[in-house]
């Protein structure tokens, strides 16, 4: 596979002078876990189904992913090719991540919730040459689904199954412990391990926005996202990492995967989110960390109440992905005693803002934080200007964890000649730098000319008793060029009337022109599997039902 990263090398030369980009692939900082400390508790995974779970050193782990790089290279994996993983979080998941560092492979994760047709785009546009799969997961049969898929992607030599037969079990494949035994098992796992430079993930964003695209980053742009990162934090080699978003996300890969390895920390992976169980897991296991988005962050303060269980332990809970209501802060402070970060990022870049741990609170409500160092924002006007603290803008990132570029499509790279990367967000900073992310570009809601402030009203109706989720998007409108539609998906046993809607805004003194002018209620609202709301789709069911093209 060749790799269009045209991004990397124009800056490798300043990234590496300024100590940005630290030339050390997940490699490097495996090997000194295995120096440091072999036998101290590295994995911990749970399947949330049964219970069952399986404890890990890192010696113990470095067993499995030498027989993961064997298995892999004994059906031709080598420098470069692409290994799709559609697996759940598990330690299946991280040692075959690990023996495909180990060969200079690249690790293609992809989400559960995909089927055939993002599988068939994503396995088939990054020549996927093995993909591991679960055979039933939540009930689903994936290895029929990729059955059915075969004929469309020629790249595709095999097929790696867990709970499958024959020469497709995963388990027998690349976790035997006869491939202990192999005369060239040192080669293979060193030979070919690549530079901190080199592709090592493929993955696409998550589908907020049509067509997926394949993100290419490299073992410098996610570690000089993750060194800043766990400083501003203060985490380190005694902090255990609770880790339930999917590690087909970046969310889940980055802070779930890579930074308990760079930082020789425990991490304890939940395969399903259920937040019974992640509270338990939280006490049993005195998880110190975790990051999510704002539904987990409510469940597990209900499941703390309503279980009684100890959440002491956990000293912080990144959030992001949306704004975090003040409601949902205030309770998660009062009832799980932990401290509660903002942030904002992307997959093309990882977390590029954060709050700081000494911040009031106030700044996660009101903010999503400030750059990581190695990162910068700019937020630009209509016309092309600096906007001025507190106006909203175009948002601009540059630095040291922006991505390699996407897949075959250099065209949609969309960063200047000065380096800027248009993040296509709306956004405005304060005069101390935190920024505050107003929506997509494609989100702006324009009605008679004025925008509509869609995250500030989402915020108001968050806080009405009866609003589970809301969502709002424009509708084409002939008179006022857009009117605004809020999707509600109401909490158990309550109701909201479009009524009791427009009066509640009026009682929080918005505009009568930012008021909603229809209501859609919904038991769900289609959204990512790490949380986010897929405006788009919610664009698409809107003018589908009211018939217009």
């Amino acid at each position: 596979m060749q790799f269009d990263a045209v991004l990397i090398e124009p800056r490798i030369q300043e990234m590496t002078e300024k100590g940005f980009w630290h030339g050390k692939t997940v490699n490097d900082y495996f090997d000194e876990c295995l120096r440091d400390c072999p036998d101290k508790p590295a994995l911990t995974s749970v399947v949330v189904s049964t219970g069952a779970r399986r404890d890990l050193t890192w010696a113990e782990l470095d067993v499995l992913a030498n027989r993961a790089a064997v298995g892999l290279s004994r059906l031709g994996v080598g420098r470069d090719d692409v290994v799709s993983c559609q697996l759940p979080n598990s330690w299946q998941f991280v040692a075959t991540y690990l023996g495909c560092a180990r060969l200079g492979a690249v690790f293609n994760p992809v989400m559960h919730i995909f089927r055939e047709h993002e599988l068939t785009f994503m396995l088939r546009h990054g020549e996927a040459k093995v993909f591991v799969i679960l055979k039933l997961f939540r009930g689903f049969d994936h290895e029929a689904m990729t059955d059915a898929m075969l004929p469309d992607l020629p790249d595709l030599q095999h097929v790696l199954v867990q709970g499958g037969t024959g020469a497709r079990d995963l388990e027998t494949t690349l976790f035997d412990p006869a491939l202990d035994d192999d005369p060239d098992m040192a080669r293979i796992t060193t030979e070919n391990r690549p530079d901190a430079n080199a592709v090592c993930q493929l993955i696409y964003t998550s589908g907020t926005t049509g067509e997926p695209k394949g993100v290419m980053h490299t073992a410098n742009t996610m570690y000089a996202n993750l060194v800043p990162y766990a400083d501003r934090l203060h985490l380190g080699a005694d902090d255990v990492v609770l880790m339930a978003s999917p590690m087909a996300h970046q969310t889940g890969f980055m802070y779930g995967l890579l930074m308990p390895v760079q930082l020789q920390a425990r991490a304890v992976l939940l395969d399903t989110w259920d937040k019974s169980l992640a509270a338990k897991v939280v006490e049993q296991d005195g998880c110190t960390f975790t990051m999510a988005s704002t539904p987990f962050l409510m469940d597990l303060s209900n499941a703390v109440e309503e279980d009684g269980t100890d959440s002491a332990s956990l000293r912080t809970f990144l959030c992001a992905g949306t704004a975090i209501p003040g409601p949902v802060v205030e309770r998660a402070r009062a009832v799980l005693g932990t401290k509660i970060v903002s942030a904002w990022g992307m997959t093309e870049n990882g977390a590029v803002t954060l709050t700081n741990l000494d911040d009031p609170d106030e700044r996660s409500i009101h903010s999503d934080g400030y750059p990581l160092a190695g990162m910068e924002v700019q937020i630009r006007t209509p016309e092309g200007t600096i906007a001025q603290p507190h106006e909203e803008g175009e948002l601009y990132v540059r630095g040291c964890s922006n991505f390699g570029g996407y897949l075959k499509r250099p065209q949609w790279n969309t960063v200047d000649a000065d380096g800027w990367f248009d993040t296509g967000d709306i956004a405005r900073a304060d005069e101390n730098g935190y920024i505050r992310i107003c929506g997509r570009s494609k989100d702006i809601i324009i009605r008679g000319a004025e925008n509509i402030p869609v995250v500030e009203v989402e915020t108001a109706l968050f806080k009405h008793p009866a609003v589970a989720t809301v969502a709002i998007v424009g509708y084409p409108d002939d008179r006022l060029g857009e009117r605004a539609c809020a999707f509600v998906v109401p909490k158990p046993g309550q109701a909201l009337s479009f009524e009791e809607m427009q009066s509640f805004l009026s009682q929080h003194h918005f505009s009568k022109n930012y008021w909603p002018e229809r209501l859609e209620i919904r038991k769900a609202l289609p959204s990512t599997a790490s949380g986010k709301i897929q405006k788009f789709a919610l664009r698409k069911m809107l003018r589908d039902e009211m018939g217009l093209a």
